[in-house]
């Protein structure tokens, strides 16, 4: 009866936390637009959600993110929206394919990869004050690199094109795009993480929720 319950109250943060990542993706909290391409900072809430229930719904979360990801670009498309949306594609089935990782595969790896290295800190007993904002930082990042690696890999003819420069000029733009945005994005997320984290940790666990078991920190 006690997993039973854990089970639901699990399940349920996880429908809770959802909600959230659909509520930012929709408002301007959540894509915010730039030039070219939507910066965001919807991945907090799956890095927060792998932390405080585990990897599966990081990776729940990272989805939900991936298809609001998509019905944005989608919807609203940018001069990149081809890189994140199957209905934009300009290369065939192979770019619906290609789009539909940049869009949903690569945000359900940030839970996957924060919900892991948490655990992983757990294992160690590192404090928690400590892991909360690397995990939002490398979570954080996990989502820049894969995406931006992704594009320059699966798209950088078409990037290039929709720049207007050489295909030899796209790896400076890309690696332009990770310092300029990821780095800041990941900073925030390395914040905001643990400001909103060291919280949560201690709620879930007078809740009986989640797998976190590290001490929270006073």
């Amino acid at each position: 009866m006690k997993t039973k319950k854990h089970d639901t109250k699990w399940m349920v943060s996880v429908a809770l936390m959802a909600a959230i990542v659909i509520v930012l993706a929709n408002t301007p909290l959540g894509m915010i637009q730039l030039p070219i391409i939507k910066a965001t900072t919807v991945h907090i809430p799956v890095i927060l959600g792998a932390i405080l229930l585990g990897p599966a719904a990081g990776a729940i979360l990272g989805g939900v993110f991936g298809i609001c990801s998509l019905i944005s670009n989608t919807m609203a498309p940018t001069l990149l929206s081809f890189a994140f949306s199957p209905f934009m594609s300009t290369t065939g089935l192979t770019g619906v394919v290609k789009a539909i990782w940049i869009s949903v595969g690569c945000r359900i790896l940030i839970g996957v990869a924060a919900g892991w290295l948490w655990i992983l800190f757990e294992k160690i007993k590192m404090n928690a004050v400590i892991a909360l904002p690397i995990v939002g930082f490398a979570g954080s990042m996990v989502n820049t690199i894969c995406v931006m690696g992704s594009i320059y890999l699966l798209f950088a003819k078409q990037y290039a094109e929709a720049k207007d420069v050489a295909v030899s000029a796209v790896w400076g733009l890309v690696m332009g795009t990770v310092t300029a945005s990821g780095i800041p994005e990941a900073i925030a997320a390395a914040v905001l993480v643990l400001a909103i984290g060291k919280v949560l940790l201690s709620v879930f666990k007078k809740m009986d929720i989640g797998i976190g078991r590290a001490e929270v920190a006073k």
